[in-house]
Formats: C-alpha cells, sequence, structure tokens
C-alpha cells in the first residue's frame, strides 16, 4: 500500500500501537467466533463471490467506492458472531473489515469497553429509547456516511473542544497520536474519528435496520429505520450494497434462553446468505438523482454544508422524508428476496410498515403479540 498524506498532512493511519490493538481485538474476537462456528452446525452460501469482493477492495488505495451490508437481526451476538465465517486470513486485516454500529448505552458505559469496542470498528449510537441523543441525524451516522466515502475527512466536527470527563462519557482517543483526530456523539464525550484517515477511505460498513432483535418462528421481520437510506443516499459514489439473510443465531441466543443466559448453545444449524451486489443505480439512481438534486438546491441557500452534515430541510422536508422511506423499502425488499431464496414464503406487506408496530404499545421488549421475541440493541 503506497499512500501518502496530502499537502496539508493529513494522517494516513492512526498510530502503529493503535493498529496493533485493532488488528488483536478483531482478529482474537473473529476466532473465538470462527471456533463457536466450527462446532455449530454451520452453512453458508455465497460466500465466495463475497470473499472475492472483499480481495478486490484490499488494496485501499485502489478502492473506487464503499462497501454497505445489511441484514436481518436475529440475536445478540450477531455480529460479530457471522464474521467467523471468513477465513482467518481476513480477520487480521482491520482496513478491509466491517465497521459496525453499537449500542451506546450497553457498550461504551465506560473507558475499558469504550477502548474495546473501538478497536473493534464499533461506532458508539444513541439510541432514541435510552438517549435524547439519538435518532437518524447523531454524528455517528455522520461518520458512517463519510467511511463510506473516498475521505479523508477533517472538517470542523472533527476538532471539537476536549470535554469534561464524566463516568457516563468516555473519553478515548488514540493515546500513541501525536493530534487528536475525534468527534463527539453527545458534546461531553470524545470518540476517534475514523473518517479522518485515509486508510478508512470507502470502507465497509454493516447496519441492522431493524434496530432491535426480532425473533419469530416464522422467521419474519421488522420493518427497517431509515439510517440505512442515509447511508446509500448520502455517500459518495453510490457503494456496493450487498444484502444478507442470517438463520440459527436465536437458536445459539435465543432471548429467553435459562442459565447461563451468557453462554451461547453451541450445535445449532446455523445459515449465512451473502447476496449479490445490488445494481446501485438500477435499485437506487432515480432516488439518489433526486436527493443531489434537492441537496444542492439547499447549498444554493445556505451555503455549503459538510459531508453528513443537514440543515433543517434536508432533515424534514416532506419530500426527503418520503425519499428515505422509499429507498428503505427497496433495501429491506432485497433482504425479503434472499428470505425467499431461502424457501421462505411471502411475509405480511404490512410487516414492512412502522405504523404495523405500533402495536406493540411502550413494551418494547419481551413477548408481542404476534408471537415474536424482540430485544432493544
Amino acid at each position: 500500500m503506497t499512500l501518502r498524506p496530502d499537502p496539508e498532512e493529513q494522517p494516513v493511519a492512526p498510530s502503529a500501537p493503535w493498529r496493533a490493538g485493532s488488528t488483536f481485538v478483531m482478529g482474537a474476537v473473529g476466532l473465538l467466533c470462527r471456533g463457536f462456528l466450527a462446532i455449530s452446525k454451520t452453512e453458508a452460501h455465497g460466500l465466495d463471490k463475497f470473499l472475492k469482493l472483499l480481495d478486490e477492495r484490499e488494496d485501499v488505495e485502489g478502492r473506487q467506492k464503499g462497501l454497505i451490508t445489511v441484514s436481518n437481526h436475529v440475536s445478540v451476538l450477531d455480529d460479530p458472531m457471522i464474521w467467523g465465517i471468513l477465513p482467518l486470513s481476513y480477520m487480521f486485516k482491520p482496513d478491509n473489515m466491517r465497521w459496525g454500529l453499537g449500542s451506546y448505552d450497553l457498550c461504551f458505559t465506560n473507558k475499558g469497553l469504550s477502548t474495546f469496542f473501538t478497536l473493534g470498528q464499533v461506532l458508539p449510537t444513541h439510541r432514541s429509547a435510552h438517549s435524547q441523543f439519538g435518532g437518524l441525524f447523531q454524528p455517528t451516522i455522520t461518520q458512517a456516511i463519510r467511511l463510506l466515502g473516498r475521505g479523508p475527512f477533517l472538517n470542523a466536527s472533527d476538532h471539537l473542544e476536549k470535554p469534561s470527563k464524566s463516568l457516563r462519557s468516555p473519553d478515548i482517543s488514540d493515546p500513541f497520536s501525536g493530534g487528536h483526530l475525534t468527534f463527539s456523539t453527545n458534546g461531553t464525550d470524545t470518540f476517534p474519528s475514523p473518517s479522518a484517515y485515509l486508510t478508512r477511505r470507502h470502507a465497509w460498513v454493516h447496519i441492522f435496520p431493524e434496530g432491535m432483535i426480532h425473533q419469530h418462528e416464522d422467521k419474519t421481520m421488522r420493518y427497517f429505520k431509515w439510517g440505512v437510506s442515509r447511508l446509500i443516499l448520502e455517500s459518495d459514489p453510490l457503494p456496493d450494497v450487498v444484502p444478507m439473510w442470517i438463520e440459527g443465531p436465536q437458536d445459539a441466543m435465543n432471548e429467553e434462553r435459562t442459565f447461563p443466559r451468557f453462554l451461547p448453545r453451541p450445535g445449532k444449524n446455523i445459515s449465512i446468505t451473502f447476496g449479490d451486489p445490488l445494481d446501485g443505480e438500477k435499485v437506487f439512481g432515480d432516488l439518489r438523482a433526486r436527493w443531489k438534486q434537492i441537496h444542492a438546491a439547499e447549498q444554493e441557500k445556505s451555503g455549503k454544508l459538510e459531508v453528513g452534515v443537514l440543515n433543517d430541510s434536508l432533515k424534514y422536508s416532506a419530500e426527503v422524508v418520503a425519499i428515505r422511506k422509499e429507498c428503505t423499502r427497496r433495501v429491506r425488499n432485497a433482504v425479503l428476496d434472499l428470505r425467499r431464496a431461502r424457501g421462505h414464503g411471502d411475509e405480511d406487506p404490512k410487516g414492512g410498515y412502522a405504523e404495523t408496530w405500533l402495536r406493540e404499545g411502550p413494551d418494547r421488549e419481551g413477548r408481542m403479540e404476534d408471537g415474536s421475541v424482540t430485544k432493544d440493541t
């Protein structure tokens, strides 16, 4: 790899000790997951094509676009468990591995956990049900959009003032780096800004758009939240979008399991299916064209906007909301196509609408009226 910093001396990568720590965490967790899948009845479909795609992306400098993988969400261990299906050689190359979104109030409650998950390429994400900082426009989504782009991104939002420390606001940065390339999720915490480095350009981001675990004997899905639409509409150029379908982790980590709850159950049937990359222009081209037109018009009125940063009109206007809804619907349909390919019949079309799930009421977790078991993650 021959990446060089640009004339403004933007950094190529985090410090060597930080990269070594990330390689260790990613590789060690990958080995554990691979070992667990080895003592389960695991099958993979479409893996060869997906590995070929990863191979084409190994040269960071040669990457032309990012990668989004999107799947259903059936257990608390879906990520990282499913990545144990990858060969060992891939697990020790963080620059070519996925970035995920992890719940702030579960994975980032103290400095130890925050450092572990940050080294494991997990972005701190606030859940609206648990934090006032959650939602579609939080800084972590901005980071994910920038990771999918060419980068590096060294904008004003990456150079926040040093926040005050608190027990609930971890202060995590690369202690071996001469600079502090960080961002804040709530104005009082500090996390490394991954999109500030050349080696993270056109990265791979995995997302579970259901936003919570959904276990049902008919293997149905909840509606998809709109965050995935922001990644598709606002990333430039359009990333490869690969749908996935997973089955079996819900048996290994069933939400109604008894003691010992913290241990996954081996020997279960686990299936991981990778779809082909979607024809992005065919599936999303019209929506992206409309988005770009609206975005350009807004910039003419309010001035240039940083990548991943939106004004109120681009957040809430009826037209952009309609575009996000339709984009999200198309992504969900792509995952449903894989579900059908794995032998499952068509689900109730109403299952894809947020309104359908209002019947859950305030009880977001546990067994629902339709027989499913859910857990906020």
